[in-house]
């Protein structure tokens, strides 16, 4: 199991959001990396004015109301004034940038002798030292008034900052995406030998230029099916018409003596006329025939089994509680005869035909007592004109199975070739009913 996406759409969506948070990253990086030095001169001045002023106003008040002024700025400006220690140790400054432009700044305004600190005598603040003659004194402000502590709000407009541009992102790929859907349905209709409609030449440069391109493959791959059509159609023309006279005169033979030969060659045209009618088969456009939308697949079985039964064929039906589906009638009753034919071909004995539903499949099975078709070779022997060297005969067109997996492909379904218990082959049509 892997976390990154299968999609070309959250594949992209993800690249970009990812290139957009190293790029708010960086861009906050260079922000504050920029703004730290003013921002930092701008404290320190404001700190100057403070300690100025304090002093200022302890040098030249009225010693009897000297803590009568430090309460006043006590609870009016927050500042808080103490007496001092020079020898007094405090702890050094955090090695910060801001904080080092700080204490320099300071040191050159007020004096070498300024220390500062944010903590003593465990009460946190910003605290910077003066001096008025030997004494020495501390001036203590909150941390707030030169520092912002607002990483909340800048974590909160970035997140909002990267979701807008990840919508962003995902609505202008979704946008190159949709064609490229388009696209692969039309292509999966294509391959299962549909006829897609035609794909819209919109978008950017490349995606019209790959739609242009698919449109003109999927006409020349239809104007091929047309032309190879109306070349069989001839030619079956051509040869069911005298094929139909040669019939003609065998039957109007009446030497009694001729009786095999008349069965032999009536025999050959009935393989004849049966070959013709499997190439026609197989180069019918089956996507042009009408779809029944609630198709029953006994209805359908009963009547392809019932033409066997009449003429004799030992052709049984087991029927089950398959669920109605789109189908193409005419198309699914020449794969059931298809496989019905098959089975009659090459084994003897009942060939049994079930129908059955299977959670979200149909299912319908054609099972026969023949040699069967080893594992290895079912998938070739879906392929049109092969036949099995060994275990079938080596007569018939080899298009039958062909034309069982294309009409199964085109319903969205496959077709599956497996050995039966007891010897024999179980032909496998599975048909999804969504």
């Amino acid at each position: 199991m892997t976390l990154w996406p299968r999609t070309l759409l959250w594949r992209s969506v993800l690249l970009i959001a990812g290139l957009l948070v190293v790029a708010h990253l960086a861009w906050l990086q260079i922000f504050r990396a920029s703004e730290i030095e003013p921002r930092a001169l701008q404290a320190a001045q404001q700190v100057i004015s403070v300690v100025n002023l304090t002093r200022a106003a302890l040098v030249t008040a009225d010693p009897g109301r000297r803590y009568a002024l430090l309460d006043e700025l006590a609870q009016r400006e927050g500042i808080q004034i103490y007496a001092g220690d020079p020898d007094e140790a405090v702890p050094a400054l955090p090695n910060r940038p801001f904080l080092r432009i700080m204490a320099a700044q300071l040191r050159e305004r007020l004096g070498e002798q300024t220390r500062m600190t944010l903590e003593r005598e465990g009460i946190a603040g910003l605290w910077v030292s003066f001096r008025i003659d030997t004494d020495e004194y501390w001036v203590s402000l909150p941390r707030g008034r030169i520092e912002r502590n607002e990483p909340l709000r800048w974590i909160g407009w970035g997140a909002l900052v990267l979701a807008l541009a990840v919508i962003g992102a995902f609505m202008v790929v979704a946008r190159i995406n949709r064609p490229l859907r388009e696209l692969t349905r039309a292509a999966e209709l294509l391959g299962r030998g549909g006829t897609p409609t035609r794909v819209t030449e919109a978008g950017p440069v490349e995606i019209r230029t790959l739609a242009r391109a698919f449109n003109q493959m999927a006409a020349d791959i239809q104007r091929q099916d047309e032309e190879r059509a109306l070349l069989l159609a001839g030619v079956s023309h051509d040869l069911r018409t005298p094929l139909s006279r040669i019939r003609l005169a065998l039957e109007m033979l009446d030497d009694r003596g001729a009786a095999d030969l008349k069965a032999g060659v009536a025999q050959d045209i009935g393989d004849i006329d049966t070959a013709i009618g499997q190439f026609l088969d197989f180069a019918r456009p089956i996507d042009a025939e009408q779809v029944m939308n609630q198709a029953d697949l006994n209805t359908l079985a009963e009547a392809v089994v019932g033409r066997y039964t009449r003429h004799g064929r030992n052709v049984v039906l087991r029927t089950g509680t398959p669920a109605p589906q789109a189908l193409r009638a005419q198309a699914f009753q020449r794969l059931l005869a298809n496989l019905i034919d098959n089975a009659l071909h090459h084994a003897s004995g009942t060939v049994e035909v079930a129908t059955a539903r299977e959670g979200p499949l149909n299912v319908i099975e054609v099972l026969d007592r023949g040699p069967g078709i080893p594992p290895e070779d079912a998938a070739r022997m879906l392929q049109p004109f092969t036949r099995m060297n060994s275990a079938r005969s080596t007569s018939g067109t080899g298009l039958g199975l062909a034309i069982v997996d294309r009409i199964t492909r085109l319903h969205g379904g496959q077709v599956l070739l497996l050995p039966r218990e007891g010897g024999g082959l179980r032909a496998r049509v599975e048909l999804p009913v969504a």
